[in-house]
């Protein structure tokens, strides 16, 4: 049986559902919010006979939706012009910024949101936050090349920083690269942090996502759901 954060997690992913028309060309997010969306996705279009074309953001999105019979772009990993993302977040602020990356697809899942027309993020009640980096560290996707030097540049600015590990090994993203997980306790300017650790040589992106989603769905434990614009 699932748990209430699960049924939550599912309704978000059946709200989402509703803004997808047959045709589009969609980008997939990567987590377990997103995962579930993935699954309501390949139902709908079997159910339909709906024809999309999907980009995943992630290598795990990918071996998902492919299984499920989804068709990817036929020039993935490359790709164009999105009509709408949907994607979950770790943290969503009142003005619709995000914190994103704890799966660590944030630079693939950037790469999507920019290129889509609408992204819709999915979460359920616990993600909203009064500022990012409440409950959650901020990711930085960083070049494995003189990772200490980056590390040591993002300390002076982040109250603590942690290389990502995974199974006792540092953790390495799809595109090679690792993530350093930043403490930054409320974020009262999400853009100007992410311009100022942008500047930094050696950080690829950042998980904060300003301005970017233009809807969220936020999924109830007793299995509704609701949207709000931004």
């Amino acid at each position: 049986m699932d748990s209430k954060k699960d049924t939550a997690k599912w309704a978000a992913s059946r709200g989402a559902l509703e803004f997808v028309k047959d045709g589009m060309r969609l980008g997939l997010g990567t987590g377990s919010t997103a995962e579930k969306f993935v699954i309501l996705l390949a139902q709908k279009c079997k159910e339909e006979n709906w024809h999309l074309i999907c980009v995943p953001t992630s290598e795990r999105t990918a071996k998902q939706a492919e299984e499920l019979g989804l068709i990817l772009d036929k020039d993935y990993p490359d790709f164009g012009h999105l009509d709408l993302t949907v994607d979950g977040a770790d943290e969503v602020d009142p003005q619709g910024n995000l914190t994103k990356g704890g799966g660590g697809a944030l630079l693939r899942e950037k790469f999507v949101a920019m290129a889509s027309d609408k992204m819709i993020v999915i979460v359920d009640e616990a993600k909203h936050v009064h500022r990012l980096g409440e409950t959650f560290k901020i990711p930085i996707e960083i070049v494995a090349f003189a990772w200490t030097n980056t590390l040591k540049k993002l300390s002076q600015l982040a109250q603590e920083v942690h290389l990502r590990q995974r199974d006792g090994k540092t953790f390495v993203t799809d595109q090679g690269n690792y993530i350093a997980d930043c403490v930054f306790p409320g974020i009262e300017d999400p853009q100007k942090l992410h311009a100022l650790l942008k500047s930094i040589s050696g950080v690829v992106e950042t998980g904060i996502f300003a301005n970017i989603a233009k809807v969220c769905v936020t999924g109830k434990e007793d299995g509704t759901w609701e949207c709000v614009e931004f």
